[in-house]
């Protein structure tokens, strides 16, 4: 599989960063670097990896079941929005924070806008229960959120601003 100069350089230097006993902890960032690059993980990139690290396809497929923020098939949108409903989440409003996106969006679970540029998907957890309910959009977390900051962020994205420049709604650090 044919990766661009740049993401090569990337996996180099994640695979550098561990003894040759534990280049299996390369495995998460390989898969979530080259997703954004391909735009989904494939079983040819599931076969790199796993070759790379030296683990099997299967051990590869384990991880990608595990984590949402992987993706089989088809891609995500430019801008993936991610509600969490778990039971933490659910307790705050989570439920209806992915009813109100749902609408606000025209998007169901894993769909993606017919432009490409937004995409919705459900997720049990953030690992975010104390900052409850918790939203993402691609690799930024907000916590707290309440039902008018997520249309103010669904609102940004609609109208083509990133969400960092979505001023009213601050994104969490971590």
């Amino acid at each position: 599989m044919t990766f661009s100069p740049e993401l090569e350089a990337r996996f180099a230097k994640f695979l550098a960063k561990y003894p040759e006993d534990r280049k299996r902890s390369a495995t998460i960032p390989m898969l979530i670097y080259a997703q954004d690059e391909i735009g989904s993980v494939t079983p040819e990139l599931v076969a790199e990896v796993a070759k790379r690290v030296g683990s099997t396809p299967l051990q590869v497929e384990e991880v990608v079941g595990f984590y949402s923020m992987l993706h089989k098939g088809k891609g995500m949108g430019k801008y993936h929005v991610q509600v969490c409903t778990n039971i933490s989440c659910l307790l705050r409003g989570g439920a209806e924070l992915y009813e109100q996106a749902s609408q606000k969006l025209h998007l169901g679970h894993k769909q993606v806008s017919a432009d490409g540029f937004v995409s919705l998907e459900e997720v049990e957890c953030m690992g975010a229960c104390s900052w409850a309910p918790a939203v993402q959009i691609n690799y930024d977390f907000y916590h707290d959120v309440t039902p008018e900051q997520l249309d103010k962020l669904l609102s940004g994205l609609m109208a083509g601003k990133k969400p960092e420049e979505i001023a009213e709604v601050k994104k969490v650090s971590c």
